[in-house]
């Protein structure tokens, strides 16, 4: 009975080790990918300088009062200005020194300092920025040709692949975190024209515009976003697509800015509810809520109550699929709409436009939670039409814009505007368009508090103070 049991100890103890070794055979090794590809990547640092409000000020004495008052006190009066660093990642996109990083770490900056993993350092200059994607490419000029990355094919990206960052979080330059792709097609409120890559990879501050590479090296993802109550890695990291990254890169090299396609229709999610009213058999597509006046979608003549399911070959399996599909087409493209009309299936051709500048300001898309505005009021807002200027009771003289969705938890919310609002005032100045909205908040800094008077049909009009923040 010893014997069998010593046999027995033996036998389980050499299978658990052969267990192991076959274990560790199988994990992936990324020691050569960490040595080939750390040459391609950059860390970026970015100052601007930052005016800093003063904490006191006797309104209409005189400066010299001020200056008493600072002097002997040691009250601040006067405004006190003082650089403000951003640090980040990047990566080296052509031999050139043409550098890919994310529009966040570089905006409003009045120095981009680019550092290779030799310690060269370069001044950078910004070639043009994309606030719908938050990405920015930005020249430097080497002494010597630069290792540039490889692009692969996101759309090609499967769920459960091994995924590779180099960065630097918190500073701590190139960085080697590894893990699998959890999911593809995210949507987030902050870029709703990006279908995000979803990792489990070590993502924190430092690590936006970095890689992400694949096991056969190239780039699939740009580090961009995490999920997290502490401001530290929790388990979701988030990534632009490489397809998006490579149009935009094209686009910025050509003329320094980004187009994107434009529908004009603003839509919702399908609940189970919606869709057994709408005789669906299961929640899916894009459901029309409103087609804007003299947008593609009127020209076509999409009506509300039209459920897209699919644009073109891609299909809509919800309403946050939309708008990356439409801004990634090329203004002037024909698309076939497929979509459930009282029931029955039809198809729609639609002649894409460019999406108008102050489409973009208000970043009018979506009604669904997902797709909320990520501007910094936290809102929709678009014009007025006749028709709904009589509906909402309102004089001729007063032209105001219509609030058509609040972001959740936003400076909107905070400030209990609702959709269906009409903004007649901003910051103390008339709001008859949505290009008056967007002059007055240039001069308006974030966190400062500004009046709002809304006008709301049934209740007398009323001042709101919001306070304006970053996305």
């Amino acid at each position: 009975m010893k014997r069998v049991t010593r046999w027995f100890i033996v036998s389980v103890g050499t299978g658990l080790f052969a267990l192991s070794a076959m274990v560790q055979a199988q994990l992936p090794d990324f020691t050569h990918l960490s040595k080939e590809l750390s040459p391609t990547v950059v860390n970026i640092s970015s100052t601007r300088s930052v005016t800093s409000s003063p904490q006191y000020r006797f309104q209409g004495a005189p400066d010299e009062f001020q200056e008493m008052m600072e002097q002997f006190f040691g009250m601040p009066m006067n405004p006190e200005e003082f650089d403000s660093e951003s640090l980040g990642s990047g990566f080296v996109v052509s031999k050139d020194g043409y550098i890919l990083t994310s529009n966040h770490v570089i905006q409003d900056a009045d120095a981009i300092i680019v550092r290779t993993i030799d310690g060269d350092e370069y001044d950078a200059k910004m070639i043009g920025a994309d606030q719908g994607s938050d990405l920015a490419l930005l020249k430097i000029e080497p002494e010597n040709e630069m290792q540039p990355v490889v692009f692969g094919s996101s759309t090609d990206l499967q769920v459960g692949e091994w995924v590779v960052a180099i960065g630097a979080p918190f500073g701590f330059d190139y960085s080697v975190t590894a893990g699998i792709v959890s999911a593809k097609g995210r949507p987030l409120q902050t870029e709703k024209y990006v279908p995000f890559i979803q990792t489990d990879v070590a993502i924190n501050p430092g690590n936006s515009g970095g890689p992400l590479f694949n096991m056969r090296g190239e780039v699939v993802g740009i580090n961009a976003q995490i999920v997290s109550r502490t401001g530290g890695y929790l388990g979701l990291s988030f990534a632009i697509p490489s397809d998006v990254a490579v149009d935009v890169i094209e686009q910025l090299k050509n003329s320094g800015h980004v187009t994107r396609g434009w529908l004009g229709v603003l839509f919702q999610d399908i609940d189970r509810n919606l869709a057994e009213s709408f005789g669906l058999k299961q929640p899916r597509g894009a459901l029309v809520a409103e087609v804007m006046p003299e947008s593609p979608a009127a020209a076509a003549d999409l009506k509300p109550g039209d459920i897209i399911t699919y644009f073109g070959d891609k299909r809509v399996e919800r309403a946050a699929d939309l708008p990356h599909l439409v801004g990634l087409t090329k203004p002037g493209e024909k698309v076939s709409l497929t979509i459930i009309r009282a029931g029955k299936q039809e198809n729609i051709d639609v002649k894409i436009t460019e999406l108008p500048a102050e489409e973009e300001i208000a970043e009018v898309g979506t009604t669904s939670e997902e797709g909320a505005s990520s501007n910094r009021l936290g809102l929709n807002a678009r014009a007025l039409t006749d028709e709904e200027r009589v509906r909402l009771e309102l004089d001729k003289d007063k032209r105001g814009v219509l609030v058509v969705q609040v972001a959740p938890n936003g400076p909107a919310s905070k400030a209990r505007i609702r959709p269906g609002d009409v903004i007649l005032m901003l910051n103390n100045m008339p709001v008859k368009s949505l290009d008056d909205m967007s002059k007055i908040m240039k001069d308006v800094k974030d966190g400062q508090a500004i009046s709002m008077l809304v006008t709301r049909k049934g209740e007398p009009q009323r001042y709101l103070a919001i306070r304006p923040q970053k996305p």
